[in-house]
């Protein structure tokens, strides 16, 4: 191989985990729509043809979505959630029942394997969630909803679930907001930590799959994941 070809890709193998990192972190929100090219070149110090192919890998692994005309937007976290959520799809009802098989087996285990700061943190989570529960703010909801979720799946003590599960978070955030509206008992979530914290596995898990399955039950015309209406 050439050696300016070997240098060239170096740059943007170092192009690419800045604005992977830029998108970990937080720094550029998904949904959000990233810098342009011109302040990427500069902010970067990179050439632009380093800079789109570097953009153009991010949208490759689903990370980015590059939209002619409107700009480049962040689509997923990480490359795994950007996969998951190609794989989970936009329907509604798919991914209710994907969370539903991931969450039910993890409220088992987390019954299991929690400690005492696991469940302490997920009462401070669900402290924040009855705060937000009548608050105008669909999204804060959501996002503080779907953080306990994750919080019961890293309870659980299994790496593999862990990060299938924080793949499909940003999906799970929206379908928590798309079902915000669907009768059920918001109490659930109590019940799901007293048995997780008091060490039942098949209560809890019997638990986490009921309230799943009376959100699917409750559902009307199917919906698009993100959609309020």
């Amino acid at each position: 191989m050439p050696l300016n070809t070997t240098r060239r890709s170096s740059l943007v193998d170092q192009v690419i985990e800045q604005l992977r990192h830029a998108v970990a972190s937080g720094e550029w929100p998904v949904g959000e729509r990233i810098p342009n090219e011109t302040v990427l070149v500069e902010s970067l110090g990179a050439g632009r043809n380093t800079v789109r192919e570097a953009v153009r890998a991010l949208a490759h692994a689903g990370i980015l979505d590059v939209r002619q005309g409107d700009g480049t937007y962040v689509r997923a976290t990480s490359e795994v959630s950007g996969a998951l959520r190609r794989l989970a799809g936009a329907e509604l009802r798919e991914v209710l029942e994907v969370r539903r098989a991931l969450e039910v087996e993890a409220a088992r285990l987390a019954a299991a394997h929690r400690t005492a700061e696991d469940v302490a943190a997920m009462r401070a989570l669900l402290a924040r969630r009855a705060e937000l529960a009548s608050a105008d703010d669909t999204d804060a909801f959501a996002r503080v909803d779907a953080e306990f979720h994750l919080a019961v799946v890293r309870s659980a003590r299994n790496r593999t679930l862990t990060e299938l599960y924080r793949g499909l978070i940003e999906v799970v955030t929206a379908s928590v907001a798309t079902t915000r509206h669907v009768p059920v008992d918001r109490c659930d979530h109590g019940v799901l930590l007293d048995r997780i914290a008091a060490g039942e596995p098949e209560a809890a898990a019997r638990t986490a799959g009921a309230f799943l399955d009376r959100i699917l039950e409750g559902l009307g015309p199917e919906p698009a994941v993100g959609s309020a209406d």
